[in-house]
């Protein structure tokens, strides 16, 4: 059996089905507040891409996974801290049931990257958060690098996401959010492809600043829905 078969199986993918849309999703919704914009910049993704978002929640992932359209969802992985999420039995097997987890090392993708490489090649799309690790303020911090140059090397589009709301609703240090419901924003960009002589860093450097200018753009949005 192939070392990618968790990932690329329609059996798994059927357990994630009710793990994340009859379970997860329902769950995390019924408990805040959530509004999607920019879907409409998905109708003509297909095939495997690279997800990135700003980070500074454990809602993170159910957020996007959940926001995601289906057909996209149905088999992304999701890189996870190698040291925290696949240190123990129980944490993985949830990790890896309910995300599709794949390990990444904080630090970036050193060790990994021929697993995210192998999965783009099985047509397996990512979910990458490129700080490495969640903010502790709320503010964005740098890109690393990998996920500029999985899109290089794989030639796949990166879809830009911006997540404004969630580092209030469940910051550091909070196993739920807090009671309320209160707002998260999810906001899907346009999926950006690299222009021909573009680097890796500039690549990278390019999707950060549209992450933040998404960021900027969904914080206008809820300051004018308030």
């Amino acid at each position: 059996m192939s070392n990618h078969s968790r990932y690329t199986s329609p059996v798994h993918a059927g357990a994630r089905f009710v793990a994340q849309r009859l379970l997860l999703k329902p769950f995390v919704w019924s408990i805040t507040d959530i509004t999607v914009l920019g879907r409409e910049n998905l109708k003509r993704l297909s095939g495997p891409f690279v997800v990135v978002s700003n980070h500074s929640s454990h809602l993170d992932a159910p957020l996007i996974i959940g926001a995601l359209p289906r057909k996209l969802s149905r088999y992304v992985a999701a890189g996870a801290a190698a040291d925290y999420f696949f240190d123990v039995w129980w944490r993985k097997g949830l990790t890896s049931l309910f995300f599709n987890a794949f390990p990444v090392d904080r630090t970036g993708l050193r060790g990994r990257r021929g697993m995210a490489t192998d999965l783009l090649d099985a047509g397996v799309p990512l979910l990458l958060f490129p700080e490495g690790t969640r903010s502790r303020t709320g503010e964005m911090g740098q890109f690393k690098p990998g996920a500029a140059a999985l899109c290089i090397s794989r030639d796949v589009p990166c879809v830009p996401i911006a997540i404004v709301g969630a580092n209030e609703a469940m910051p550091r240090g909070k196993v739920l959010p807090h009671k309320g419901r209160p707002q998260i924003f999810i906001t899907f960009g346009e999926p950006m492809i690299p222009e021909d002589g573009e680097t890796t860093l500039q690549f990278s450097d390019r999707i950060s600043k549209e992450v933040r200018g998404l960021v900027d753009y969904t914080m206008a949005y809820r300051a004018d829905h308030a």
